[in-house]
C-alpha cells in the first residue's frame, strides 16, 4: 500500500467572516505550524562547511546539489520529522537534516559593496567596504539598522545591503 505523506508544514485554512472574497464574503487565511513548534519561515545558518542538499526529506532522495559555505544564513521554509527544507540567498531549495543547522544568525552581502558604519545613521563614519558573497555574524537589528561583526569588525549597515533578516525584523 502506498503511503502518502501530508505536507511538511501543515497548512490549516480558516474560515474567517466579513471578507470581500467571492459572493460568500468569506476569506481563507493559511497558517504555517512548524512540527519543531519554531516559526515557518525562520533563518539559520549552515553549522558545516559541506552540506548536502537532497531533493527530498531523507537520505533516501538524491543530493541535487552542495553548499560548501559554514555559517551561510539560509531560510527554512518547510519542515518534516527532522529535515528542513532550506532556501539560499539565490531562491535555490532543497532539503537537509536538522544537525547541519544552527540557530546562530548570520547575514551574507549582496549589494555591491555594503557600508558598514560606527553608528546607525548614514552620516556616521564608515567602519569598513564589503563585497557581495562576504558572511557575516547579525548581532542586533532595530527599525532600519542592523550591526554585524565581519572579517573581525562590527559595524551597522542597512538590511537592503544583505539577505538573511526579515523587514522591519528586531533582533537582540
Amino acid at each position: 500500500m502506498a503511503r502518502v505523506f501530508v505536507p511538511f508544514a501543515v497548512l490549516l485554512l480558516v474560515l474567517l467572516g466579513g471578507g470581500s472574497l467571492g459572493p460568500s464574503g468569506l476569506r481563507l487565511v493559511a497558517v504555517a505550524e512548524a512540527q519543531s513548534g519554531l516559526p515557518i519561515p525562520r533563518f539559520v545558518s549552515l553549522r558545516s562547511g559541506e552540506v548536502n542538499i537532497r531533493t527530498g526529506p531523507g537520505v533516501r532522495y538524491p543530493v541535487d546539489w552542495v553548499l560548501l559555505r559554514r555559517n551561510m544564513p539560509v531560510e527554512i521554509v518547510a519542515e518534516f520529522d527532522t529535515w528542513r527544507r532550506i532556501r539560499d540567498f539565490e531562491g535555490t531549495e532543497g532539503w537537509v537534516h536538522q544537525s547541519l543547522l544552527s540557530g546562530k544568525r548570520t547575514v551574507i552581502f549582496t549589494a555591491p559593496l555594503a557600508s558598514l558604519r560606527r553608528e546607525p545613521r548614514e552620516s556616521a563614519p564608515l567602519v569598513a567596504r564589503t563585497e557581495p558573497g562576504v558572511i557575516g555574524e547579525l548581532l542586533e537589528c532595530r527599525i532600519a539598522w542592523c550591526r554585524v561583526r565581519a572579517g573581525g569588525l562590527d559595524g551597522w549597515v542597512q538590511p537592503i545591503e544583505f539577505w538573511g533578516t526579515y523587514p522591519d525584523e528586531k533582533v537582540q
